[in-house]
């Protein structure tokens, strides 16, 4: 049975539950049930060895588990006389010995179907009548190793993973990240490591904090496996949500992976892996979502470890912890001496430019552009999320910048790579397409500042886009038309994302106009500022402070000066101010000819209607 034929089939499985159960809900059975079956199959021929070998330890009263685990030769096993085919033998009693079952598999599979909370499914089915019916469904097909292997089953089971977050789109973009911006990410993170990843025997580790169901480490794994299918990637990762655990550590069983590499819990206030750093990293962490819950640790891991600790740049404002998760990577990065690493993280537009010089977010910002750890920003199409629409971002860091990026950040504007979907999907209503990708990739990798020129019929619309890397030259207008080129890539230095706040005072007067000296202490004799006067400007670091202060404040304010005591740096990425391109308006002759036209229109219909 192929991987489509097998997906079917599990999926017809839904039709049984159709009535006693919501479209949205079918997940809670299906996903539970597919691994309890696999894991059933992959037990199946060592079944009768381990159920020997652990009544011969108990009887010796030794420890049984490592003597089943070498004869299961799986990282997991099942020590009760029951399996699924001998469940079907007695229907009255199904659904204590399916609980029993459940019950003997080792204490890391069995975490899998608690979380699924697969207990409250076993009742509820039992009660609609459907509990015998969909355990024979599953009886009937067959997914021992021998017939799907384990990229088959992990394949299969990801398709599932899809199919149900796509049904319940409501809470889908809480533990589902769109499978053409994993893609992407993934090429970004692997493609100048190639040569390196296609060596033989190349191990590496990749690490999600916030894994949802695993997708970002499932696709970083076929990835690896196309280029190499001598490579191996050790995965890890870390989810707060129950259920999304469950199936991420589900995914992770059924590839053969190590499941204790896959941990419960909240990333911010019980890092998973406090002493672990890892080759490669992804993230989409939630946008815009308050950190209050975990306020109280991560302060105060922040004020005590310093840079010690994950959070020593600074603490974003409350409202919104996704720049903690960023701070969180950058914490699990190998030394540069011994490799380094390279992560993608998607966050929102507000890491870009919120808070002002000296902020938790400005500070943050500040240490990933002074340590040179941001490689690249890539603007992603608007409506690509399931549950906002808003624009997103994919920033692309790593401490081990080749030679030709260090000091620079290249910006990406991929917002217009994108198509319609045949079918919306909450919020979401674009996708990327193969091609798109792959062209947003080939433009990271050739590093150059690059446009795309859109051609245009003579109605305006879109007849056929070119991207024009350096000494290529744009396509011909056809007539009538034209070509309307933008900019794509561009590459700055770290140090042009920087300013300086100045403050710049003017002094107090009295009634007569005089300007108020200091009477006592430090500020005797001194000018006093006017605090209802008084004004910041922002100045980029690649500037002279007083230069800019002589040519752009004293023209207006001859008696204005700057308080140096108050002068902080800042940094702010304007991404949108950067590919902004100026259209002029249309000539009012046009405006005039157009207007006749529409108006002649009305005339001429006025006219048949009254004929």
């Amino acid at each position: 049975m192929n991987q489509q034929a097998l997906s079917s089939f599990i999926w017809s499985v839904a039709d049984l539950l159709r009535g006693d159960y919501k479209q949205s809900e079918y997940g809670k059975v299906v996903l539970p049930f597919t691994v309890l079956r696999r894991l059933d199959c992959v037990l199946e021929k060592t079944k009768d060895d381990v159920l020997r070998e652990y009544e011969d330890k108990k009887k010796a009263g030794i420890n049984p588990e490592p003597f089943i685990l070498r004869k299961t030769g799986q990282a997991f096993y099942n020590v009760s006389p029951f399996d699924m085919k001998k469940l079907m033998g007695d229907q009255d009693h199904i659904k204590e010995n399916l609980f029993a079952y459940i019950q003997a598999f080792s204490p890391a599979v069995r975490d899998i179907f608690e979380r699924f909370d697969f207990y409250t499914q076993i009742e509820r089915l039992a009660k609609a009548g459907l509990l015998y019916l969909i355990t024979e469904k599953f009886l009937t097909v067959n997914l021992h190793p021998d017939s799907v292997s384990n990229a088959q089953m992990g394949l299969v089971f990801e398709e599932l993973i899809r199919r149900f977050s796509e049904i319940s789109n409501e809470t889908a973009g809480e533990h589902f990240t769109p499978r053409e911006v994993i893609r992407l990410m993934v090429n970004l993170i692997f493609v100048e490591d190639d040569d390196v990843l296609s060596k033989p025997g190349v191990v590496r580790t990749i690490y999600d904090p916030t894994a949802g169901t695993a997708g970002m480490l499932s696709e970083a794994g076929e990835y690896l496996a196309e280029l190499n299918p001598k490579a191996r990637l050790t995965m890890h990762g870390q989810e707060l949500n129950d259920e999304s655990y469950a199936i991420a550590k589900a995914d992770l069983l059924i590839k053969g992976q190590d499941i204790s590499n896959m941990v419960a819990g909240n990333t911010l206030s019980d890092d998973g892996f406090p002493h672990t750093r890892f080759d490669y990293m992804l993230s989409n962490p939630p946008f815009g979502v308050e950190w209050k819950k975990v306020q109280k640790v991560v302060t105060d891991e922040h004020e005590k470890k310093g840079f010690n600790g994950r959070f020593g740049p600074g603490l974003p404002r409350v409202s919104d912890g996704s720049m903690l998760f960023l701070l969180h990577l950058v914490s699990k990065m190998r030394p540069a001496k011994d490799g380094g690493s390279r992560f993608g993280i998607v966050l929102n537009g507000s890491p870009l430019f919120t808070g002002r010089a000296g902020s938790g977010e400005s500070e943050i910002r500040r240490y990933m552009l002074e340590n040179d750890l941001v490689e690249a920003i890539v603007a992603l199409p608007t409506d690509m999320f399931y549950n906002t629409g808003i624009s997103t971002y994919v920033w692309i860091c790593s401490n081990r910048k080749p030679d030709h990026r260090k000091g620079l950040v290249q910006l990406i504007d991929a917002s217009s790579f994108w198509q319609k979907m045949r079918k919306s999907l909450g919020s979401k209503r674009k996708e990327m397409n193969q091609e798109q990708i792959d062209e947003v990739t080939r433009i990271f990798g050739e590093f150059t500042e690059a446009r795309l020129a859109t051609v245009l019929d003579a109605d305006g619309k879109e007849a056929a886009r070119q991207v024009l890397y350096p000494g290529e030259k744009q396509p011909q207008a056809p007539e009538g038309g034209k070509v309307k080129v933008v900019p794509i890539s561009r590459i700055f230095k770290n140090r042009d994302f920087g300013y300086h706040t100045i403050t710049v005072e003017r002094p107090l007067r009295d009634e007569k106009g005089n300007i108020v000296l200091g009477q006592r202490g430090k500020t005797k004799g001194q000018r006093q500022p006017d605090s209802s006067l008084r004004d910041t400007e922002n100045v980029p670091l690649a500037e002279d402070v007083e230069a800019y202060f002589k040519r752009e404040v004293l023209p207006h304010a001859p008696d204005a000066w700057i308080d140096k005591d108050k002068t902080k740096v800042g940094y702010e990425i304007p991404f949108n101010r950067h590919f902004y391109v100026f259209e002029p308006p249309r000539s009012l002759s046009e405006i005039d000819t157009e207007l006749k036209v529409v108006t002649d229109n009305i005339v001429r219909m006025i006219g048949e209607l009254s004929a």
